[in-house]
């Protein structure tokens, strides 16, 4: 079938449901809607089947969905409705919900129903509910729809007055900052981090700190800690730690408050963010809260991290390269790389280089650093690293991930294995780890594609070994099952005695700093250049600025089948459940 993807942003609910249509063997197109173009002269050149629209924050004009069958995917159960469901859901502490596919009328989130699937809310960030469990349930109800608009029999029902049997399903209006706002003083720890959690990634929560405004992100418990409510207690690993009226919290990133006639701010790490304006305040070495975490169980040891949006800075690759030797140093012999949950690694971090003094020296040591942990797990010699990759990843992630030995892959996860997006070669020893999974052939058309991969393709090309069919709640604790058995093998310990010989076999035909040095060269060059398309590019990602057209390979219908080679300029994968960007 002939399937037009109508949406706000290429965001990571747009990817997958590209993605896994693609997968099912329909022709699948992708427009973006944006302001100051005619939809309805675009859904007419390309002329679909079936119009499906699983993030879209614009109504469908009148003209488009009484020509073409529009289906909407509304992050809330049937009966629900409004522009901040998700968060409304969090803010109310709402444990069970759904994510409803209708169809497009003239009320919005008002059409008959296609399909709807329940799924459960856990206590996490927005952010995370919406590219794990809201992502599946969305999934699972679009595939369904299509499925049944295909069969042609299938009679949509009619929206009925749910509403009247449960109250919290009513449309409600936007989620502004006066319901946001934080109390410190008298909002509890509970109370705090359910705000920051309904905020996150966007718009995050408004507050007063050190004689500014800031958008807060994120939000973590603290047990130990404590002090006056608002006060700031500590830093670490970026984060700022603030105490609540009965305990405290940490919060890992900040957004300045955009000021009249200047250009739009963007998260970065709150020490980072805060700068010159933050006290002296002391280092938290034991905290309850850590982006990176090791623990052993038996002779498997799990190195877990979790980064914001999955990029990571310098910093950030250097303390997880410590962390990594470190884990190194036990006598396990299988060692799981990757966070519990969420996105495994989008590679360098835009945003910090974007901020940074000098963003060419900037890129050019997070490049460095992300290559020297890469670089560490490919030569490790002595057990079987697994990659345990719980949600996306892309560009150098992808690679990071696949610089081990096996790499397990959750269901729900899309990996976008490409970096010409940014305007660069790429490095992470692509060049090396690419290729000897997928073949050059393939490896060629996943960097010209530059298309989202979902997890069940991934495993068919050879980039994953395993696809792990779990819930974003329940991958760690099969991958902790799964890595078990394998450290139990008999083959286990043949394959780790044979890793030294094949890495010293692959040295002797061509050693790895020769594809380090080589695809460093290119990004230096990028770097060093300030009419080079990355920076230009760069600032348009970090900032937000939505495109002027859709890319020239979304429009293109392609299925599942093989990679397109067309050339185009566009922007880089990214995510966010509340507002679009390009």
């Amino acid at each position: 079938m002939h399937i037009l993807i109508l949406a706000s942003a290429y965001n990571s609910l747009t990817q997958r449901t590209h993605a896994e249509l693609r997968d099912r063997g329909h022709r699948v197109a992708v427009e973006l809607a944006l302001p100051g173009g005619s939809l309805p002269d675009t859904v007419r050149r390309h002329a679909p089947q079936l119009v499906v629209a699983p993030m879209l924050k614009s109504v469908i004009p009148e003209e488009v969905w009484t020509a073409y069958p529009c289906l909407v995917v509304h992050p809330g159960p049937v009966g629900d409705r409004g522009p901040s469901s998700l968060d409304w859901a969090i803010h109310e502490d709402i444990e069970e919900w759904g994510v409803t596919v209708l169809q497009a009328d003239a009320e919005m989130d008002a059409g008959d129903v296609w399909a709807c699937v329940p799924c459960r809310l856990p206590r996490v960030s927005k952010s995370e509910l919406y590219r794990g469990e809201i992502a599946d349930a969305a999934i699972e109800a679009v595939l369904l729809a299509v499925e049944r608009f295909a069969g042609g029999t299938h009679v949509p029902r009619r929206q009925v007055a749910a509403r009247a049997a449960d109250a919290r399903l009513r449309p409600r209006p936007y989620l502004d900052q006066s319901v946001r706002r934080i109390d410190w003083a008298e909002d509890s720890t509970r109370t705090v981090l359910r705000k920051l959690r309904a905020a996150d990634s966007q718009p995050g929560v408004l507050d007063g700190l050190l004689g500014g405004e800031w958008y807060l992100h994120g939000g973590h418990p603290e047990s130990g800690l404590r002090g006056r409510p608002g006060e700031l207690l500590a830093t670490r690993a970026g984060a700022v730690c603030r105490a609540t009226g009965d305990g405290a919290v940490w919060i890992p990133e900040l957004r300045a408050r955009r000021l009249p006639g200047r250009p739009p701010t963007f998260k970065l790490p709150a020490v980072t963010a805060l700068g010159d304006l933050l006290p002296p305040l002391p280092e938290a070495p034991e905290a309850t809260w850590t982006d990176i975490r090791y623990r052993e169980d038996g002779d498997v040891g799990f190195l877990s991290f979790s980064f914001p949006g999955g990029a990571m800075s310098t910093e950030q690759c250097r303390r997880l390269l410590d962390a990594y030797r470190e884990a190194c140093a036990r006598p396990t012999s299988v060692l799981v790389l990757g966070g519990e949950r969420d996105f495994f690694s989008n590679g360098i971090h835009l945003n910090v280089i974007e901020a940074a003094e000098d963003p060419a020296a900037e890129s050019w040591a997070n490049i460095n650093a992300i290559d020297d942990l890469v670089e560490a797990v490919l030569t490790t010699t002595d057990r079987l690293v697994v990659s345990a990759v719980a949600g996306n990843a892309a560009a150098g992630g992808v690679m990071l991930a696949l610089a081990a030995d096996e790499v397990w892959c959750r269901s729900g996860a899309v990996l976008n294995p490409h970096y010409r997006l940014m305007g660069l070669y790429g490095s992470e020893y692509w060049t090396y780890t690419l290729p000897r999974r997928v073949g050059q052939a393939a490896a060629g058309r996943l960097m010209r594609e530059a298309l989202p991969v979902s997890a069940a393709s991934a495993l068919d090309l050879g980039l994953v070994d395993r696809v792990v069919d779990a819930a974003p709640g329940a991958f760690a604790a099969q991958v902790g099952r799964l890595a078990a058995h394998l450290s139990a093998l008999p083959a286990t310990a043949t394959r780790i005695a044979a890793k030294k010989t094949e890495l010293e076999r692959r040295e002797s035909e061509m050693p790895l700093v020769a594809f380090r040095e080589r695809e460093l060269a290119r990004m230096r060059r990028t770097f060093d250049d300030p009419d080079a398309p990355y920076h230009a590019l760069r600032r348009a990602f970090v900032r937000k600025e939505r495109p002027s057209a859709t890319p020239a390979h979304l429009c293109a219908s392609q299925t599942g089948q093989g990679p397109s080679a067309t050339e185009f300029t566009g922007t880089a994968p990214y995510d966010d459940p509340s507002r679009p960007i390009g």
